[in-house]
């Protein structure tokens, strides 16, 4: 439940109509009743006295509901290795590269290692004229079966 539907059912508790209600914390009636409403339906009550009594009693066992705080961990730095000359063999591939920091931090690139920022304009180039092909290759095969199919259709 939020606040503003404990502060509407503390002030239900002291038998305060929805008018009287909306007057003190300054809302409407409606805003009331549907706080009300809602609360109903959390705590599984059929009326207003029923969500009014289920509430005294979770407000007797929960004053205030706890929770942990929010642990933001920073991100893994890379550390020197204390290995002598080449370092340990099971991490030969690592550098200090920005390929690792993307491996370590979990954020892979979605196109992988074809469409990196470090290519040369001329390797940019004939990536773009393989996808350009491979397209055209595609629809010229889904045309090629589209005609099929109408032929063997109206046939």
């Amino acid at each position: 439940m939020t606040d503003k539907q404990r502060a509407c059912l503390d002030l239900v508790l002291e038998r305060k109509t929805s008018k009287q209600i909306a007057r003190e914390l300054g809302i409407s009636k409606y805003t009331v009743d549907q706080r009300i409403t809602n609360a109903r339906a959390a705590l599984g009550a059929a009326d207003r006295d029923e969500v009014a009594l289920r509430y005294a009693r979770l407000r007797k066992i929960y004053h205030r509901i706890a929770y942990d705080p929010v642990e933001v961990v920073d991100r893994p730095a890379l550390v020197a290795s204390d290995f002598p000359d080449g370092g340990y063999s099971g991490f030969d591939g690592l550098d200090d590269s920005s390929s690792l920091r993307d491996r370590l931090s979990g954020t892979h690139p979605p196109s992988g290692k074809i469409w990196r920022h470090d290519h040369l304009p001329g390797t940019r180039l004939t990536i773009i004229a393989a996808l350009l092909v491979a397209l055209i290759v595609f629809l010229l095969g889904s045309l090629g079966i589209a005609e099929s199919l109408s032929r063997l259709i109206s046939g």
